[in-house]
């Protein structure tokens, strides 16, 4: 498995942990005041949600730019670009 793949995964169950806490939190607001660690419990996925998402959503621009610093690379420094 490659980098990626394993954080897709990871955000994938972070998403399942997520909405898990987040039901659990209105069960308990239901049957009355819940303890503070229940009603921030489900910062932690979330943030993590946040760190993995933002990750994901960044690959296609960092992919973009890494393809166009292969191709001026393999122009060599000074040459000028082909006419057509």
């Amino acid at each position: 498995m490659t980098w990626t793949t394993w954080i897709r995964q990871i955000h994938r169950w972070l998403s399942v942990a997520f909405t898990v806490t987040v039901i659990a939190n209105f069960v308990a607001m239901a049957l009355g005041e819940p303890p503070a660690w229940v009603v921030y419990s489900p910062l932690l996925p979330l943030f993590t949600l946040l760190l993995t998402g933002l990750y994901m959503f960044v690959l296609p621009y960092a992919a973009t730019w890494r393809r166009g610093r292969a191709s001026e690379d393999s122009r060599g420094e000074g040459d000028a670009p082909a006419c057509r």
